[in-house]
């Protein structure tokens, strides 16, 4: 039986621990797509296949600067998106990283693969979302945006620090957008062993922990100086890629594009949502609290905002 193949969308240090993460599991095939100027999708795929002996797996790993080598792809992982450059107003950045996002990657990734489960990291990854979608013309269930992983596994992280518990045992959503201003943090579900953490903790330290959660991206970019979290998001992101390929039906916190949810439709916003072979399955609403329904609210329509600018 042909294995899995999963073609990852930027070669950058994102998508090469992907890859490697990828690998070890041992589950598939992967290619990783970049442009020849940037070449170190070539170094990367070679240097993860040369641990394959002793790392135990046998992942077929390959770099390519053109598109047909992606061809009847499972899963296609887009990581790519330009940076802001002096004098680049927000506008124009998110104008630009829709033109990559949705005109290069995802549009060339879905003619060549039409039935592959579309993931979203590139960021504003909410808006790329739906640059994504106009791009592909692919039904709703196929494209799912990884923001809600990487914020919920900042805000377990943060819990188990301050309760000196296993970090597995934590189950906390983020849902909403995947900025530090949309995301929200879900306090009223959050439990730790089936626990409701508001019984664990004060309040001031929960607020200690929902901000730190919002500011959990700025906060690594502070410490390492000259870069961006890239370990932890590959982790969520393939996570989701795992589901899918072993049809796992796992229910994760990810952007789709909702339907009634929240009284929220046709706009990307982060829910929870049953990952399957057949991408997300299902998309459900969370029984939140009324202040949380209310910012889940907003920060759809600010991404509907920021999608009609662009």
């Amino acid at each position: 039986m042909a294995r899995k193949k999963v073609t990852i969308v930027g070669g950058g240090q994102t998508g090469g621990i992907m890859a490697y993460r990828l690998a070890q599991m041992n589950i598939c095939d992967i290619v990783i797509k970049d442009v020849a100027e940037f070449a170190q999708h070539h170094g990367k795929a070679l240097d993860i296949y040369q641990g394959s002996s002793f790392g135990g797996f046998e992942s077929k790993i390959t770099a390519t600067d053109d598109w047909d080598a992606t061809a009847e792809s499972d899963v296609v992982v887009i990581t790519s998106g330009a940076p802001r450059k002096p004098g680049m107003t927000r506008e124009d950045l998110l104008r630009t990283n829709a033109e990559v996002v949705g005109d290069y990657a995802a549009k060339n990734a879905a003619q060549l693969s039409p039935n592959a489960i579309v993931i979203i990291f590139a960021n504003p990854m909410d808006v790329m979302c739906h640059a994504a979608a106009k791009a592909t013309g692919l039904p709703r269930n196929q494209i799912i945006g990884q923001g809600g992983m990487l914020d919920s596994s900042r805000f377990r992280a943060f819990i188990a620090m301050e309760l000196n518990v296993a970090p597995r045992d934590v189950h906390a959503f983020v849902l909403g957008g995947h900025t530090d201003a949309t995301m929200v943090p879900i306090v009223s579900q959050a439990r730790v062993g089936g626990i409701p953490l508001e019984s664990l903790l004060p309040k001031d330290k929960i607020e200690a922990i929902v901000k730190r959660t919002m500011n959990g991206g700025a906060e690594l970019v502070e410490l390492y100086k000259t870069g961006s979290a890239f370990l932890g998001p590959s982790v969520g992101t393939m996570a989701m890629v795992e589901s899918v390929l072993m049809d796992q039906k796992r229910l994760l916190p990810c952007a789709v594009n909702l339907d009634g949810q929240y009284g929220i439709k046709d706009t990307f916003c982060g829910t929870m949502i049953k990952v399957g072979a057949g991408g997300a399955e299902e998309v459900y609403e969370v029984p939140v609290s009324a202040e949380e329904k209310e910012k889940i609210v907003a920060a759809a329509k600010s991404t509907a905002e920021l999608w009609a600018s662009v």
